[in-house]
């Protein structure tokens, strides 16, 4: 079995150190193995769980929530409708996100394509473009 050290899950994860000693001490990890001189050893569960981990924050979920669900995952039958219904939820603001990043991201290609105008007629002399001929 692999074993990692903190330094490497931190590069491997782009995150900090003191996040992974931040997760294991909201009980996100579990216990974590430690040499002799004390240091931490993560095996390959433990990156499977810190993928998991990486994975629910970046879709918005909170620390509190990653811990109900591996709560929930601990006792999967007794537990499997609570984990589709926090899933469904963040699935369902997942896509409202994208819907409102889609919107955010349409909005500032108007301004690019306005400005871009603004700034050629600056340059050429011509007729400083309208608002309303941009937004569409």
């Amino acid at each position: 079995m692999a074993e990692y050290t903190i330094q490497e899950l931190s590069q491997r994860f782009h995150m900090k150190a003191s996040a992974l000693r931040y997760y294991e001490e909201c009980g996100l990890l579990g216990e974590i193995e430690r040499s002799a001189s004390g240091q931490r050893i993560y095996s390959t569960e433990d990156v499977g769980r810190i993928e998991s981990i990486v994975c629910f924050k970046d879709a918005g979920m909170t620390i509190d929530e990653i811990r109900r669900f591996f709560a929930y995952e601990a006792d999967e039958a007794g537990h499997i409708g609570d984990m589709l219904i926090l899933l469904r939820k963040r699935q369902q603001a997942i896509v409202a996100q994208r819907i409102a990043l889609e919107q955010a991201y349409h909005h500032v290609q108007q301004k690019v394509r306005y400005y871009s105008a603004v700034q050629h007629s600056v340059h050429t002399g011509g007729q400083h473009p309208q608002w309303s001929d941009f937004s569409q």
